[in-house]
């Protein structure tokens, strides 16, 4: 009897693994399916980290260049997107592109330095926080993450609790943080943030499954523009620092468009020695203009350079040199689509083991 119960157990396990793989599978199908080419001007997010810290030049930015940056973007005449609207608006096109801030990690440079010129302002932004680094040295404090909560241009975004490489947990390992940082979000400001930032921009297949059935967006950190198209849980930004913020890169990543797909493969962007370098393919919609202009650069092997590209009507492959090499593998594609110059970006993660 007891056996039999397990037996019992175990088929209705593996009924409901095969029901939500379907689910999903479906989901996905359903979604591909009614995509349509939009013009979408898109949204362009923008990812800092520190402000006036030196010794950390790959997440810091002078305070006196993030200006000149807020300066450039104005006179672009760009809107910054507050991100309540962001959030209810994502799926309606942008006839004029618009610009959205966001912060990753709640460092105390920031509240220090940026915040008090972003108040004055009025300028929105995310604010993407860990939980577990709150309060110590180097970063800001609950009080701090308040402060800013009850603004109307600032909204709080979720970034795990630990702000590990979650990527190389286990799946457990992975929920169990999450849910640690939904308990502690709670108590502290009395709401899950519906916004999720990937910690370094890492994720897999599961990761991205379940942050879609907990919060509404989810960021990475690979470039490109947001466009109505995009997966919403695999959102692109433009990472700037001290190497990547200096003015004549930053008015040419401000004056990027989207460069829509309907479909990008594979989708588990977590990839290991079976699986690297994977069969990378976009499928682009129908009424798309100049699309085999595209050019793509990737760094397999380490090494950057342009891409072995080739096209099967709208489909667009790239045969790889070689391996990409740990941590991370990269490929970034524009389009010079008349007067706009498009761009999108993709990022794969080679596991441990």
């Amino acid at each position: 009897m007891i056996i039999k119960k397990i037996f019992s157990l175990a088929a209705s396990i593996i009924i409901l693994v095969i029901s939500f793989f379907c689910n999903v599978t479906d989901s996905i199908a359903e979604d591909y399916s009614s995509k349509q080419y939009s013009s979408d001007e898109g949204v362009l997010s923008i990812m800092y980290h520190r402000f006036n810290e030196s010794k950390y030049p790959s997440t810091n930015i002078q305070m006196n260049i993030f200006k000149k940056h807020v300066e450039i973007i104005k006179n672009s005449n760009f809107d910054f997107y507050n991100p309540v609207e962001f959030e209810k608006n994502f799926k309606q096109t942008k006839k004029k592109k618009k610009i959205l801030l966001t912060i990753d990690d709640a460092f105390s440079s920031f509240y220090n330095e940026a915040w008090p010129y972003l108040k004055k302002n009025k300028i929105p932004f995310i604010l993407f926080v860990s939980t577990e680094p709150v309060g110590k040295n180097g970063y800001m404090t609950w009080e701090q993450i308040k402060e800013i909560e009850k603004t109307d241009f600032a909204s709080i975004g979720h970034h795990s609790h630990t702000h590990d490489y979650l990527i190389d947990k286990t799946d457990e390992e992975f929920i169990d943080d999450i849910l640690k940082a939904n308990k502690i979000f709670i108590e502290k400001i009395g709401y899950i943030p519906p916004l999720f930032s990937y910690p370094f921009g890492e994720y897999s297949k599961f990761m991205k499954e379940y942050i879609s059935k907990n919060f509404k967006l989810a960021f990475g950190q690979h470039s490109g523009v947001i466009d109505v198209n995009k997966e919403k849980f695999e959102l692109p930004r433009f990472p700037i620092n001290e190497n990547y913020g200096e003015l004549k890169r930053f008015k040419s990543i401000i004056n990027s468009f989207p460069l829509e797909y309907k479909r990008l493969m594979p989708e588990e962007k977590k990839i290991n020695n079976q699986t690297n370098p994977p069969k990378f393919k976009v499928e682009f919609f129908d009424d798309q203009e100049n699309i085999k202009n595209i050019n793509c650069y990737s760094n397999e092997g380490d090494k950057w350079e342009k891409s072995k590209t080739y096209f099967d009507g709208n489909n667009l492959s790239i045969i790889f040199r070689a391996p990409f090499k740990p941590r991370r593998g990269r490929i970034n594609c524009s389009l010079n689509d008349g007067d706009k110059w498009r761009w999108f970006g993709v990022q794969f993660i080679i596991a441990k083991n």
